[in-house]
């Protein structure tokens, strides 16, 4: 990290393209608010906070004047879990600077400054300290990341001192160049921020309050008019500044418009700041003449020293700028070893000046878990009840300081991912079922799920996790038979299914392996069989043969039930007629009659008739 990296502006035009460059994405969350609001002096909009975390809304105290005039926050209590996620979606894939307001909730009885611990993208970046409420650039963390894939997830992690409360979340897109430091720079790094400042300035300022570039970031320039006492000098100028506006960073011109200038019985100037240990830092320093004393190459030289080291040696601004007010920044990255950063330039002529100083600590992106697994453990955590103090928000395996509580981890070098090789999760009250998308944990060698009240069948998928060694899912209710499948788990070597409610013969390759020093325990299941130490099996039915066998009793039922359908159906109508018939019975009796009496009658005439007439002649 020794090379030293000379970033003039006037490697880029500070003219503007003639087309406009499209405005920039910006996502900005007023946490715990339940409508957009906007906030002065900038109109700034904020949108609403819905959908994006669990923990609860509250009112917001304001700690001081940086801090947007928001009136809520969100708070996340221990029950809520240890680790908490924002995940915004549908954000465009690129360069951006990620900021994160800390709140104080508006309650005597919360503790008054709680201390957490903040990851973005999976990477821890910033651990809060005591006394942040009080300093102006210790309410926030900020942070350059790449979006590859359409998602931020900005994560806050409890750590037993109260309950983390965030204020506001700023998504911001930045030139995918900015920041840019020579090798190393990319997707696997991420800057934080530790200190931006704005020398000889007296208020603290945004890029915003400035009327800066909205591609530059809204930056915060935080104010100081001295780095000692009586050792320094202030210096402030309204004239143009040129080459400050410029792509890739676009500065706001008015940070070079005040300084800070070594006195002529201290002409060094010298600046430390606390870093953490052993870290890599990238030191950006802001230049512009103007000293109206100052006018022509060599009358202010100096060398730009860090930690005692040269950096910079023989720095003429108005030479290597080209000319007085005219912006140039130096950048220099450097491995800092003990806890003290201090930056001193020391003149060979005249006096030193300094416009403005920036410093990002460099982390080492944390590679994520495969993404296969991740959605396997949030099904398993859905399937299971899993109660909310687990948390499982985020990545299980990162930050590595905040793995999910019953999860272990193996970092995989060849792809380059996490994986999960242990699931310990015994003896806390879990309800529900074991989903069969627990396969999908290709890597497990050890599930521990023992002593819960796991209902359901084993799914036969735990056949498919081929490196399990021990499977222990003894104290449950899981019912049915042993799945065949766990047969072929050739490296089990300790198995425990004791004291649920399974049934049916014990698979035959597992009894088998009860020789080979592997470790099974069925007890406690009154309806196992098959294997010494378990009831002798009578004629056993495989599940396919149940299966069967309760389809014909099903199909002999429904035929019945039709038969018996019909049955009566044919009955209800033999017992109406018969109604109808017992209805109808002395209309039709004294019609027959009426019928047998006029043919007796008939028959009574025609005899007569022949008795008196005599029989008729044919001829």
């Amino acid at each position: 990290m020794s090379k030293l990296v000379l970033l003039l502006l006037t490697l880029f035009s500070t003219l503007h393209p003639s087309s406009p460059r499209p405005e920039p994405f910006a996502m900005r969350i007023s946490c715990g608010a339940r409508l957009n609001v906007h906030t002065p002096p900038t109109n700034t909009l904020w949108y609403k906070d819905f959908g994006y975390t669990g923990g609860r809304p509250g009112n917001a105290s304001l700690i001081n004047n940086i801090v947007p005039p928001l009136k809520t926050l969100r708070y996340f209590t221990l029950s809520d879990g240890p680790e908490n996620c924002y995940n915004i979606k549908r954000v465009p894939n690129g360069h951006y600077s990620v900021r994160i307001f800390f709140g104080l909730v508006a309650d005597p009885n919360f503790e008054s400054e709680p201390l957490f611990d903040v990851s973005i993208e999976g990477t821890q970046i910033y651990s809060l300290e005591s006394g942040w409420s009080t300093t102006e650039d210790q309410s926030f963390a900020e942070a350059l990341v790449f979006v590859p894939d359409g998602t931020v997830s900005s994560c806050v992690h409890s750590t037993g001192h109260g309950d983390p409360a965030i204020l506001s979340i700023e998504i911001l897109q930045v030139d995918d160049k900015a920041y840019y430091y020579g090798p190393g720079w990319g997707q696997g790094t991420i800057l934080r921020t530790a200190k931006r400042l704005n020398c000889g300035s007296g208020l603290a300022k945004f890029d915003a309050d400035y009327d800066g570039h909205h591609w530059g970031g809204d930056r915060f320039w935080q104010k100081v008019t001295s780095f000692g006492q009586g050792s320094d000098k202030i210096r402030s100028n309204q004239n143009s500044i040129r080459k400050a506006y410029s792509s890739p960073n676009f500065y706001p011109k008015e940070i070079y418009q005040t300084a800070i200038i070594g006195t002529d019985g201290q002409p060094d100037l010298s600046y430390s700041m606390d870093v953490e240990p052993n870290r890599n830092y990238s030191i950006w320093l802001h230049f512009a003449e103007i000293d109206a004393g100052i006018t022509n190459v060599g009358q202010r030289v100096f060398d730009i020293l860090i930690n005692g080291d040269i950096a910079f040696k023989d720095v003429d601004i108005i030479g290597m700028s080209g000319d007085t007010y005219t912006a140039i920044v130096l950048n220099k990255t450097v491995a800092i070893n003990g806890r003290t950063l201090t930056i001193t330039m020391n003149p060979t002529k005249g006096s030193a000046i300094i416009n403005a100083i920036e410093v990002f600590e460099l982390i080492s992106a944390e590679s994520k878990t495969l993404t296969e697994e991740v959605g396997a453990l949030q099904k398993l955590k859905n399937a299971l009840g899993l109660p909310l103090r687990f948390g499982w928000n985020g990545d299980p395996c990162v930050p590595q300081q905040h793995p999910w509580s019953g999860v272990d981890c193996q970092f995989d070098r060849i792809s380059a991912k996490w994986f999960i090789d242990g699931l310990g999760l015994d003896n806390q009250g879990l309800r529900g079922f074991l989903p069969s998308d627990i396969a999908k944990l290709r890597h497990l060698q050890s599930i521990n799920l023992s002593g819960n009240s796991i209902r359901g069948t084993i799914p036969s998928s735990l056949g498919a996790i081929t490196r399990l060694e021990v499977l222990d899912l003894s104290f449950n209710f899981f019912n049915d038979t042993i799945p065949e499948s766990l047969g072929m788990l050739t490296s089990l070597r300790r198995l425990n299914l004791n004291s649920n409610f399974l049934s049916g013969r014990v698979p035959a390759a597992l009894g088998g392996r009860l020789l080979h020093r592997a470790s099974f325990n069925f007890t406690g299941n009154a309806g196992l069989c098959g294997i010494p130490g378990l009831p002798t099996c009578g004629p056993h039915l495989s599940t396919g043969a149940k299966i069967g066998i309760a389809f014909g009793v099903f199909v002999a039922f429904i035929l019945l039930l039709v038969c018996s359908m019909c049955w009566w159906k044919r009955r209800q109508n033999i017992l109406r007629a018969q109604r109808i018939a017992a209805r109808d019975a002395p209309y039709a009796k004294a019609r027959t009659q009426f019928v047998r009496d006029v043919r007796l009658t008939r028959h009574h005439e025609l005899v007569r008739s022949v008795s008196e007439n005599g029989p008729s002649l044919l001829s």
